[in-house]
């Protein structure tokens, strides 16, 4: 993202779990995984971490460093190639085989059972 293009900080990747080391809610962003925000509720960890990153953000905007752009403001193609060793592809193309399907369908029904 260009450095003077803030994105919207609600529109990051956030999860807040328990954390039973800490014996509080931790916050954490997907885009920015070296930041995490400790709180005694959900609510909390959660606001602080938003908090965080719009300091973060205005930090790197001023610094004119790259920010990264939120999953959910990403376009994607639907395709992405995988690269895997010989054995495991005649592997898997022959399970794909005997279970009647292609080799995008078979691996495609595997990722979604995951």
């Amino acid at each position: 993202m260009q450095p003077d293009a803030r994105p919207e900080i609600t529109h990051y990747t956030y999860r807040v779990t328990w954390s039973a080391d800490d014996q509080e809610f931790v916050a954490t962003c997907a885009e920015f995984p070296s930041l995490s925000w400790l709180a005694p509720s959900q609510v909390e960890a959660l606001l602080g971490l938003e908090g965080l990153v719009q300091d973060v953000i205005a930090d790197m905007a001023e610094q004119g460093e790259w920010i990264p752009q939120p999953f959910a403001d990403r376009s994607y193609s639907g395709k992405f190639n995988l690269r895997v060793g010989e054995s495991l592809h005649r592997e898997l193309a022959i399970q794909a085989a005997e279970d009647g399907l292609s080799l995008n369908q078979y691996v495609l029904s595997k990722l979604r059972a995951a």
